[in-house]
């Protein structure tokens, strides 16, 4: 199979060289129908922020890929940035194999990344768009697909949280059931702030409250996200209709001790409190642990929590390795029946299998000097009728698949139900 894979990854450059070669979709669209019309027969290009992707079948068999890698680079005028040690290739089954390993998830630089699977298909149906995907690259990507969804619902590649801020809100899960019957407030404006606060509305969570020491980030975040805000110095008050408090601020000194915790729980008449301190340092008082009701959990508890997840996740990698093993398996069965001769074997056997029946059922209506006779001609009427088809199949080459013959072979295969018969 003619098949390369042309990459840049989180193995091979770091984030300051990838970001050099990330292509946005307007970007993309640019440039995925020149690399067609220059380089390959059929082609589809994948970008994320750990990966640039090229699959394609190429024009020409390549000695050297240096001319697709200098397009990529000039087009983002990354010269300066990238070089050809950043760059891998990858034939045949082994660039397979890798796409299924990247939808997969477990060659991403987050072990079971939930959000590859996605990225791959965004990627696809642009190409789908630009007429770059052909009879090959679509069957590829559609298998690949098939992978990705097998890997999530046959293992548990992607469950359990890895990060601090998803881990924050599955302990929350944890001990509120039903997370869209609480209110939960946000102490800061960080990335980490905003992303737990992404992960409660992805939890549905029924009120969410920003407060920050400087309220016009908070104001930012609230209205982005659709939430109210309460000032910082009054958010104490606050704690009383609260029930999942999370902090991760930057700040010397503790903003909530002990003692300021023990008078909210009597007002709030010793209801449930969930406390998740994500600040370095640490932004609420350790003993507040002890109290009745209070749950306070640390970073060193969320990396913990990530860490029994980690090993959860690798220990289901070979599973999903059986999976990659079973799709390459089919294929790569798919592929070679479109290979001319066995289709041209498979098409003499059943006219062969028709001809044989029918003679076999009427028969008895020759004589019996006559049947020998009878053989001969229905065989060579079979033949007649196979002659121009397989002529034209063959077309004089049978060493490669091209666009062409996978559409003819493709078609007898469904018009004769040989599609069935594997």
């Amino acid at each position: 199979m003619n098949l390369i894979s042309i990459g840049i990854n989180h193995r091979t450059a770091p984030i300051e060289v990838r970001e050099k070669i990330w292509f946005s979709k307007d970007e993309t669209i640019q440039i995925l129908p020149k690399l067609k019309e220059k380089f390959f027969k059929e082609c589809v290009l994948v970008s994320t922020c750990n990966r640039t992707e090229l699959y394609g079948i190429p024009t020409n068999e390549f000695e050297d890929t240096q001319p697709i890698e200098e397009e990529l680079t000039k087009f983002k005028n990354a010269d300066n940035y990238v070089n050809s040690e950043n760059f891998y290739l990858l034939h045949s089954s082994i660039a397979v194999s890798h796409l299924f390993k990247v939808v997969s998830g477990i060659d991403s630089m987050i072990l079971g990344d939930v959000q590859i699977l996605n990225q791959m298909k965004e990627a696809y149906l642009t190409a789908v768009q630009l007429k770059t995907v052909g009879k090959l690259t679509a069957r590829l990507f559609d298998t690949a697909f098939h992978v990705g969804k097998r890997a999530r619902s046959e293992t548990l590649i992607s469950e359990g949280a890895i990060s601090i801020s998803y881990a924050a809100v599955e302990l929350a899960s944890k001990i509120f059931s039903d997370l869209n019957n609480h209110t939960a407030l946000i102490i800061g404006s960080g990335e980490t702030a905003q992303l737990t606060a992404k992960h409660l509305q992805g939890k549905n969570i029924g009120k969410l409250i920003f407060t920050n020491r400087t309220r016009e980030k908070a104001e930012d975040l609230a209205s982005q996200m659709n939430a109210s805000i309460v000032d910082f110095s009054n958010f104490l008050n606050e704690l009383k209709t609260i029930d999942i408090v999370i902090s991760s601020v930057t700040i010397p000194d503790y903003i909530l001790t002990s003692k300021q915790v023990q008078k909210v729980m009597r007002e709030r008449h010793n209801k449930q409190l969930f406390i998740i301190d994500i600040g370095v340092p640490r932004n609420i008082d350790p003993e507040v642990a002890k109290l009745e009701n209070v749950f306070l959990y640390d970073i060193d508890a969320l990396n913990n929590i990530i860490d029994r997840n980690l090993e959860k996740r690798r220990a289901e990698i070979p599973k999903v390795k059986k999976i990659i093993f079973e799709e390459l398996e089919q294929f790569y069965n798919w592929y070679r029946s479109l290979q001319v001769n066995p289709t041209i074997q498979e098409l003499r056997t059943q006219f062969e299998k028709i001809r044989e029946e029918e003679v076999l059922k009427n028969i008895n209506r020759f004589k019996v000097e006559d049947r020998e006779l009878v053989d001969i001609i229905t065989k060579r009427i079979v033949n007649k009728i196979l002659h121009t088809p397989i002529v034209n199949l063959k077309n004089g080459n049978n060493s490669e698949v091209d666009d062409d013959t996978i559409n003819k072979v493709s078609l007898i295969r469904s018009l004769f139900g040989l599609e069935k018969k594997k």
